[in-house]
């Protein structure tokens, strides 16, 4: 199951993780975010322990989302050593998703 971020706990699960990380920024009311999350909960029950995945609400959360510029949702960050890496914007296939995590491991 992905992980849920937000302001309190990003620093330690996303900047100070040794795995790749892909972080869903998302909201209730996007229609594009609700096609692309139940592929970020595939992609986080199959990679398990090799990286990270986690959730961020927006709406809940509007600092990590100011401080990464998100403008744009569902916009998904990919981190390896708690630097931005590569980046996503709006729905795509899980391939994609899961190529651009690959290429992090």
């Amino acid at each position: 199951m992905a992980l849920e971020i937000n302001d309190a706990n990003f620093d330690e699960l996303v900047l100070k993780s040794t795995k790749p990380v892909l972080v869903d920024f998302w909201a209730e009311w996007c229609g594009p975010c609700r096609m692309v999350g139940p592929i970020v909960e595939e992609l986080a029950n199959e990679y398990g322990d090799k990286a990270v995945i986690g959730k961020v609400n927006v709406d809940h959360n509007p600092n990590i989302s100011t401080n990464f510029g998100i403008r744009n949702i569902p916009t998904i960050l990919f981190f390896k050593n708690g630097v931005v890496v590569d980046k996503q914007v709006g729905a795509v296939p899980k391939a994609n998703l899961a190529a651009k995590l690959n290429a992090q491991m």
